[in-house]
Parts: C-alpha cells; structure tokens; sequence
C-alpha cells in the first residue's frame, strides 16, 4: 500500500513540481543568453539536437529490454503520430517565443495559466475525463482549476506591499520586464500568438495519451520525439538564420543555457511529461503549469534577492488550494476506479469458482 502511495501518488506531484523548477531555470538561462544576442530558433535547434543525443543509447537500451514484453512494433503509423506531436510542439514553441518578443515575459506567464483550462476542456471534448456536475469530484476538479488559474493571475497583476525587502542595489528580473518599445498592437499580437501555443500544447497533451496507450514506453518515444524536432528545427533554423557566424555561441551564458537545456531540461521535461501523462493523465500535468510564477517567484527572492510582495503570497495560497483541490477530485476518481476494477475482478474469480462448487 505505501509503494503504491509513493509510486501513484507522491512520486507524480514531487516530479511535476521538480520539471516546473527545471523550467522555471531554463526560461531565467535563455532570457539572459537572448538579452545577448542569441537566437531562439539556433537555441531550440541545438537544445533538441544535444536532447536526441541524450535519449539515443537510453532507447536502444529500453527497446530491448521491453522488446522481450507485450509490446507493439513501432511501426509507420506510430512514428509519423509521434512526429505529428512534435511538429505540434515545435509550433507552440515558435508561436511561444515570438509571443514574448512582441509583448512580454509578464504576458506569456498569464497566458500560460490557461493550459489547465484548454486541457481540462479537450479532455471533456475527446471523453478522457468524466464529467458529472453533481459529483463532488468534478466539482473540485472545476473549481480547484479556475481557483488554480486565477491564484496565477493574482501574482501576475497584483503587486501589492513588500512582504520582504530586496538588499540595496538589486533590480528587478528580467523575467517581469516589459518591453519598453512594445505598442499596443504588437502586445495585443503577442498575446494572440501565446494563446495559440498554449492551445497547442493543450493538444499535445491529449494526443500524446493516446500515443501512450499505443505504445506505452517513455524513452523510446521521447528519442523520435526529440529526433523529428531535431530534423524539423535544422533546416527551419538555416532558413531564418543563414548567417553561419550567428550559430557560434559566443557568450558563456549562451553555452550554459544550451548545454542546460539540451543535455538535462528539455529532456528531463519531456521524459517526466510523458511518464505522467501516461499514469494520471493530461488534466493531472496541465495543472502544475500555474506553479512555475510560484517556484519563479521564491526562486527570485532565494537567488536573486528579489523583493517578495504581498500579491504573490496570496495568489500561492489560492493557486496552492485550487491544485489540492484538483489533485483530490483525482484521487477520488483513482479510488472509485481501483474499486470498480477490484469489484469486477470478484465477481470474474466468483463466477469461475461457482461451477466447481456444483459439480
């Protein structure tokens, strides 16, 4: 009963958490490589190359270790799916950077927090969560998201006093900036591009638990994941960036970002996004998406020394109780499900045992 608490239960959460910290780091690595003068197309091209690399001897490894189990071939169908879903989230990534270039960090963040919302409702859509509006645990699931969400959104626009002072001399991150020369249309435009991305990566979502039902092995699906994204973002980045000089990485914070992103975040992210999906389901990570402006905010306070003010207190607890609220409406399913599966296996050994006790 414990390993199973810790394997279904507390093991998922500590690692959804641990990838928002993992992104939290690589989006404050690339903004400060961006800000001298790297491109994102050559970043995500060398991040996803250098991730291609990290799971190629894990597949070969895995494959043949569950090539000896029940497991499909991977065959033409399976694999353009998969490279389908990262086009799909090669996209969002385009669509994602280009927002924050129009319009700013601070409106990416926002925007982000709808990911729960878009997947809790293609999910509905595409009949992969159970909806009953009198049933308390659809009830928590509904309201711990728009709770969840709207905690987000309170850090976001509401400042308020300083709960904790930041020493003399230091500014504030880079992360919270808005640009100075962005006009309105430009922002309005950023906006649209962020919520586009993040309906794709709501997509991605759903479509990889389906892919994960096929084939339900993580590393060798993350390796032709990350090898189409490689194969898409080359050819893309030669034709946005011809200039070979600009795909020198000169900064030492541009190497740091690439080899943190390529070798460990992206991988890290991927691996651990595909693992949950597959186990509790694409509502269940979408949710974690509102803790990165948290984790961003106590992570800026610890490193950075930044002020820590009263709106981001109050919008962690309200973000906070919406996640428990959701994570509880899911338990609750978990349970009723294990039950349901408990009840039928019963019923199966009893109707077997039945004619033996006749004869």
């Amino acid at each position: 009963m414990a390993r199973r608490f810790v394997y279904k239960d507390a093991l998922p959460i500590t690692a959804m958490v641990a990838v928002e910290c993992s992104d939290v780091v690589l989006s404050i690595l690339f903004k400060s490589a961006s800000l001298k003068g790297m491109s994102y197309f050559i970043c995500i091209a060398y991040c996803y190359v250098l991730a291609t690399l990290v799971f190629l001897p894990l597949a070969f490894i895995f494959n043949r270790y569950f090539s000896l189990l029940t497991l499909p071939s991977l065959k033409f169908p399976l694999i353009s799916r998969i490279c389908l879903l990262r086009l799909l989230w090669y996209s969002s990534m385009i669509c994602s950077y280009k927002g924050i270039e129009l319009g700013s960090p601070t409106l990416a963040s926002a925007i982000s927090n709808l990911t729960p919302a878009f997947t809790f409702i293609l999910a509905v859509f595409f009949r992969m969560e159970k909806v009953a509006f009198r049933s308390s645990r659809t009830q928590a699931k509904i309201i711990g998201t728009i709770t969840s969400i709207s905690g987000a959104l309170v850090i976001v626009f509401y400042k308020g006093p300083k709960v904790i002072s930041s020493p003399p001399g230091t500014s504030s991150s880079v992360l919270l900036q808005r640009p100075l020369g962005s006009s309105q249309s430009n922002w309005i435009i950023g906006g649209l591009l962020e919520a586009v991305a993040y309906l794709l990566s709501s997509f991605w979502y759903i479509i990889q638990s389906q892919v994960m039902k096929i084939y339900p092995e993580e590393i060798v699906v993350n390796f032709f994941y990350n090898f189409s994204v490689a194969f898409i973002s080359l050819p893309v980045c030669l034709l946005a960036e011809p200039n070979l000089s600009s795909w020198r990485l000169t900064p030492s914070i541009a190497v740091v970002s690439v080899l943190y992103s390529g070798l460990f975040g992206f991988s890290f992210s991927s691996a651990v996004h595909t693992w949950g999906i597959r186990l509790k389901g694409p509502v269940f990570v979408a949710i974690f998406r509102p803790t990165s402006i948290v984790i961003a905010v106590v992570m800026s306070a610890i490193f950075l020394g930044e002020a820590v003010y009263l709106g981001s207190v109050i919008g962690a607890v309200i973000l906070t109780t919406g996640l428990y609220a959701v994570l509880w409406g899911k338990a609750k399913e978990e349970e009723i499900t294990d039950d349901d599966s408990g009840l039928s296996t019963l019923v199966h050994l009893s109707s077997g045992t039945v004619p033996l006790l006749q004869g």
